[in-house]
């Protein structure tokens, strides 16, 4: 499932609450947080940012920024998975056996 891509010239996610395209200049952290939830869980795929194929200027910083953070995760992907589920497994078990 793709969740960044670049089209006409901007970038765009997919958003959680509509599951439409949304601009990357609309991303608030209730949307960057399903993004990286999204990222760790399925495979995903992002359109690379290369060259001049963002023109808008707030879209090239946005998009860069969050694509190169992803991309960054994808090599500790399993291991920042398994952290986190060790840090709240105490709490995840606590409320799932009630």
């Amino acid at each position: 499932m793709k969740i960044l891509k670049i089209e006409g010239g901007c970038g765009y996610f997919l958003a959680n609450s509509s599951g439409e395209w949304c601009k990357v200049d609309e991303l608030d952290k209730g949307e960057l947080l399903h993004l990286l939830n999204r990222f760790l869980e399925e495979d995903v795929e992002m359109d690379a940012p290369d060259g001049n194929n963002l023109q808008n200027e707030v879209h090239k910083i946005v998009y860069s920024h969050v694509f190169q953070k992803l991309s960054a995760l994808t090599e500790s992907k399993s291991s920042f998975k398994d952290d986190s589920e060790r840090l709240y497994f105490d709490e995840i078990n606590k409320y799932s056996s009630a």
